[in-house]
């Protein structure tokens, strides 16, 4: 740090000529953004350009785009600023960190119904996107060895996905080389059913993935009746497929809302499960789960024993180094709420979701295309002869601080353009009702707006408006 004997010779005023962060040099100059300065700053200036920055962000509490978690108790704050200097990976340094990731994964496992029987076995991701990559691996190798015990060859695997898959499904066939066969959708039918399944499975393919509350409408594929094809195909054909279901927006979910309901490990086919913690599973991002039904579904070749950290140690992830904060408050979660706890929380949110469902569909301007009935998810298009579309209602809406995101529908059904809420567990009643309000005043306001012309030239033409 630069004197103020030396900084005064330069002709700068010195932070102590006054008290407030604001009167420093630092607030009537550039701060340089892309190359590191010389001397740096003052903790307090650092911090309030930052802060003052981020202001442009989001509001979190308005964000109905996200499916991550907004909010969490001050007890679990505490427990992450303590935890956030841990590196999960040293387990001989933490050994009660990796401790806690076995307990959870336990926890999990018997919530979703594992056979106790079988030796369940998972592992903490940075979400579930790490977590789809690793059960996928693990099933192509499953496949890639039984293909080798049978003197079959291995360089022709498949996987049968909908195109209502995240984009982590997309990327997992591309960079591990494997055939994605995609099921497209199609106006009037987002999610799978078991005709598509049975037209492309064979013996070369690895899984058969089921999303369980997708990303774009928030519907959910037909797991049991998937399961009891593949059932029938092993039977009939040998061929041993297994089910990938990606949790990720309903794991933690119907466990809570509609326990009866199969879709989980009660289903034999169903031998890999992903959660995401930083969902519904109530914490801060990034945590994320993948559970396996029995630790024969997860095979040696995709775990690595390193010793460079202190003692012998496996590792069943695709990074490396991570903190433990999220982890830690996971295990909070769980045992501060228990099922009671979640069920409750579970319930209001699902309740808040569908009393807004009810009233965009009362409303008249919207066709409902899911109306939160499994997950807190609502998507609506705009109802033939619209004057305007959900793009403008969403950039609308932004001029209030509410974030809800407006898109199309992946190949075959791109022509339905969607609109997206999301309910968390801080969208209480009362901001139903301010966010209900807000949109239907955006609506008259667009209702009022005159399309724009083109400009018109001398000579009569229309030419573009370009800025």
């Amino acid at each position: 740090m630069v004197s103020e004997k030396a900084d005064l010779k330069k002709g700068k005023k010195m932070d102590v000529v006054a008290p407030s962060t604001y009167s420093t040099r630092y607030f009537g100059e550039d701060v340089p953004k892309y190359v590191m300065s010389e001397e740096g700053m003052p903790a307090k200036a650092a911090y309030q350009l930052i802060h003052d920055e981020l202001n442009l962000d989001g509001n979190p509490s308005l964000n109905l785009a996200s499916f991550n978690t907004t909010w969490m108790e001050p007890e679990a704050r505490q427990l992450i600023m303590e935890n956030l200097n841990k590196n999960f990976i040293d387990h001989d340094e933490y050994p009660q960190s990796a401790e806690i990731e076995k307990r959870v994964v336990n926890m999990l496992a018997r919530l979703f119904n594992a056979p106790e029987a079988k030796s369940f076995v998972g592992a903490n991701t940075v979400g579930s996107s790490e977590a789809i990559m690793l059960g996928l691996l693990a099933h192509k190798w499953t496949w890639k060895n039984r293909q080798k015990s049978r003197g079959r060859p291995t360089n022709k695997p498949n996987i049968v996905m909908g195109g209502d898959v995240h984009t982590v499904w997309d990327k997992f066939a591309r960079y591990f080389d494997v055939e994605p066969r995609i099921i497209p959708l199609k106006p009037g039918k987002y999610t799978i059913d078991v005709k598509d399944v049975e037209k492309l499975i064979d013996e070369n393919t690895i899984c058969v993935g089921a999303i369980f509350g997708t990303t774009f409408t928030g519907g959910i594929d037909p797991i049991e009746k998937i399961n009891n094809l593949l059932v029938k195909v092993k039977k009939k054909k040998g061929w041993d497929i297994p089910i990938h279901v990606d949790g990720a927006s309903g794991a933690f979910i119907l466990p809570f809302t509609n326990p009866k309901m199969k879709w989980d490990f009660r289903l034999p086919h169903v031998k890999s499960i992903n959660a995401s913690g930083h969902k519904f599973g109530l914490t801060y991002p990034g945590c994320g789960w993948v559970v396996f039904r029995d630790t024969k579904d997860m095979p040696d070749d995709i775990v690595f024993k390193v010793n460079y950290l202190g003692g012998e140690m496996p590792t069943f992830t695709l990074n490396f180094s991570r903190g433990s904060a999220m982890l830690i408050a996971q295990y909070y979660n769980l045992l501060r709420l228990g099922k009671k706890g979640y069920r409750r929380i579970i319930k209001t949110i699902m309740g808040n979701a569908q009393y807004l469902a009810r009233k965009l569909s009362a409303c008249g301007r919207f066709n409902m295309v899911s109306s939160a009935e499994y997950i807190p998810v609502i998507t609506v298009q705009m109802k033939k002869g619209a004057k305007f579309s959900v793009f403008d209602i969403s950039a609308k809406l932004r001029e209030r601080g509410w974030i809800v995101p407006a898109y199309t529908l992946p190949p075959n059904a791109e022509s339905v353009a969607i609109l997206r809420i999301v309910v968390k567990e801080n969208f209480s009643r009362d901001m139903v009702e301010l966010f209900y309000n807000d949109l239907m005043n955006a609506c008259k306001a667009l209702d009022k707006q005159k399309p724009m012309k083109a400009p018109v030239t001398k000579k009569g033409k229309k030419k573009d408006n370009i800025c």
